[in-house]
């Protein structure tokens, strides 16, 4: 815990940076316009739906329909977690 007279500089001295460098101040709690970093994970999801679909498909041309269709089901799941994180991110950033 901070005392007074340390809580008193550490305000003063966020004052002082927010009038000299409010660019990096905005940058640094996250209110600036430079956008936020983007993940990579999209193409690693898509390539694993798309093993799992081709998996679903070679159980299904194999008769196994029960392990086929829970292919079928997980490669979907994948693919919408993927469409409802994107829109997610594009209402935060309208």
């Amino acid at each position: 815990m901070l005392s007074r007279e340390d809580s008193r500089r550490l305000a003063e001295l966020e004052r002082q940076l927010r009038r000299d460098d409010p660019e990096f101040c905005a940058r640094m709690t996250g209110g600036g316009d430079s956008p936020a970093p983007r993940r990579r994970h999209t193409l690693s999801l898509i390539c694993t739906a798309t093993v799992i679909w081709l998996a679903a498909i070679t159980l299904g041309v194999l008769d196994w329909w029960p392990a086929a269709i829970l292919a079928a089901i997980c490669g979907t799941t994948v693919i919408a977690v993927l469409i409802y994180h994107r829109a997610r991110r594009r209402r935060g950033r309208s």
